[in-house]
């Protein structure tokens, strides 16, 4: 035993004073004897021949190839491999490119096009062997088409990178993740159009601070999420646009003495135009950041709404009841009947802020141009948009299958005078100042809580002790029913704004006021 004495406590600890050899097996050498050290934890090989692996597509300048480990770590096939159709795409448009400018022959074109048909179909129907010594998708692919086709596969790669072309891949996959997910936008807009729709005149606390404030009606309630999610997909439709543009040409950092027509490729892709700056094009990824930033608002939006209807199916509120086909239970308390789905959206929320967080994090201390580091863009992205898509979804669903409990809300009403806020305007349109009638309404307010009344209920000799100015119609004036009446403004909860706000939605949304 070994021995340290630290802090007046005596240490033991075994000593080994010889290397002990343990028979590891490989697959590459079986019977090849690995020496382990353990006092200095140290690992040696006798010998071992790292060239028996296939040659790396960039490895002409190396004698030895990257051991299993660093193969292992810097890999990212696992997850990048969800670009293939869009790194196909791209390889196709850079080949006709090369063709049309004598990069490349005819012929040459249409043996790398037929591969790529081939690979993709091998793909799709899961016949093709992800390998991860190959690195990456393009790689994967680049090396499989040349297996198929032999020489002209080896000229795909004339004036391209794996800089410029994941960069394509990925704009080219963000691009259609973003009409994915405003295609889910729009399916959750309208289902909560629909059950706006279908909850016509009800009236329900309106909170700040989560304290009772003014009346509003349900649908009021509701649209005030089509309108959130309005913007969340014009973030999106934003962001697609100035994503909308092509790296394909930009190489690794500083474009190409060879003849290629960047606008010819760019226009076959469905870009606007190619990006004006090579250096630029390749190294910033500021699309995907606003991205994330834009799902990590809807996300925050859809993480509200599931906070509200979570406390509104309490018994404490009792303002709503999902289905069972959206609820779940409790394995020890069997009278529970939980809102799970809009817990999960609340929750999720947490993974998509994260998810933008990590990029950030990941970009902040980068230099012009491309870093490896960037390879760790692309697994925030695709959570990100697996996570508010889920999101989007539950959240329509449980929309088309909750009611709103119209009797317990009713008897709910009553309390916290929601309409003192319109008796204060009563008193304005008397001539009254502000100021002045807030102060007459909070003592009006003030004796019903003495008295547990409603304002309402104060007779009109009351309430012309507390101020002259009261008379007769005043009473017009007080009550929910009668607030909501009274309001008046633009973007109010006043019935004829309210139904004007359905009209434009049923219009822009395209759902049938017979859906209701």
């Amino acid at each position: 035993m070994e021995s340290l004495l630290f802090s007046n406590t005596l240490y033991l600890f075994p000593s080994f004073t010889k290397p002990q050899l343990l028979p590891i097996h490989t697959p590459s050498s079986p019977n090849l004897p690995i020496s382990v050290n353990r006092r200095s934890f140290s690992i040696t090989a006798a010998a071992v021949k790292m060239d028996s692996k296939e040659v790396k597509l960039w490895g002409g300048r190396f004698e030895d190839s990257v051991t299993d480990a660093v193969e292992k770590f810097t890999e990212s096939i696992s997850f990048d491999k969800d670009l293939y159709r869009h790194d196909i795409m791209g390889s196709r448009a850079h080949a006709c490119m090369l063709a049309h400018q004598g990069l490349i022959t005819e012929d040459d074109r249409t043996s790398i096009l037929k591969g790529l048909d081939e690979i993709e179909g091998q793909i799709e129907r899961g016949e093709f062997v992800w390998r991860t010594d190959r690195e990456d998708v393009h790689m994967n692919i680049e090396a499989a088409l040349t297996d198929l086709v032999g020489e002209p596969a080896k000229k795909l790669h004339t004036a391209r990178s794996r800089n410029d072309q994941v960069c394509t891949d990925f704009r080219l996959w963000c691009r259609d993740a973003i009409d994915n997910i405003v295609l889910r936008v729009k399916h959750l807009q309208a289902a909560l159009l629909k059950l706006a729709l279908k909850n016509e005149g009800v009236i329900v606390p309106g909170y700040t601070h989560l304290q009772r404030a003014q009346p509003v009606l349900l649908q009021h309630l509701i649209l005030a999420y089509v309108e959130q999610l309005e913007r969340d997909a014009g973030r999106l439709l934003d962001c697609r646009e100035r994503m909308n543009v092509c790296p394909l040409g930009a190489c690794a950092l500083a474009g190409t003495g060879l003849p290629i027509d960047r606008f010819m490729t760019s226009e076959a892709l469905g870009f606007v135009a190619p990006m004006r700056n090579s250096i630029d094009a390749v190294s910033d990824r500021d699309f995907v950041l606003e991205f994330l930033s834009a799902n990590s608002i809807t996300a925050i939006h859809l993480s509200r709404l599931g906070e509200e209807w979570v406390l509104w199916a309490s018994e404490e509120f009792g303002f709503l009841t999902p289905s069972d086909s959206v609820s779940t239970g409790s394995s020890i308390m069997p009278q529970k009947k939980n809102p799970d789905p809009m817990e999960l959206v609340r929750g999720k929320s947490a993974r998509v802020i994260g998810d933008l967080v990590s990029l950030l994090v990941l970009c902040k201390g980068l230099p012009h141009a491309y870093n490896r580091d960037l390879q760790e863009d692309k697994e925030p992205v695709f959570d990100s948009v697996k996570t508010i898509v889920g999101m989007l979804e539950v959240s329509a669903e449980f929309a088309q299958n909750i009611t709103f409990n119209h009797e317990r809300i009713q008897k709910a009403l009553p309390a916290g005078h929601l309409d003192a806020t319109t008796l204060a305007d009563y008193l304005v349109k008397k001539g009254i100042p502000f100021r002045t009638s807030h102060d007459i309404v909070g003592r009006s307010v003030a004796l019903c809580v003495t008295r547990n009344i409603q304002l309402s209920d104060l007779s009109l000799d009351e309430l012309r002790s507390i101020s002259p100015s009261f008379d007769e119609d005043v009473y017009a004036f007080l009550g929910v029913e009668n607030a909501i009446k009274n309001f008046s403004s633009y973007g109010s909860t006043g019935s004829e704004c309210v139904s004007s706000q359905l009209a434009y939605w049923v219009d822009k949304l395209i759902v049938s006021d017979k859906e209701k």
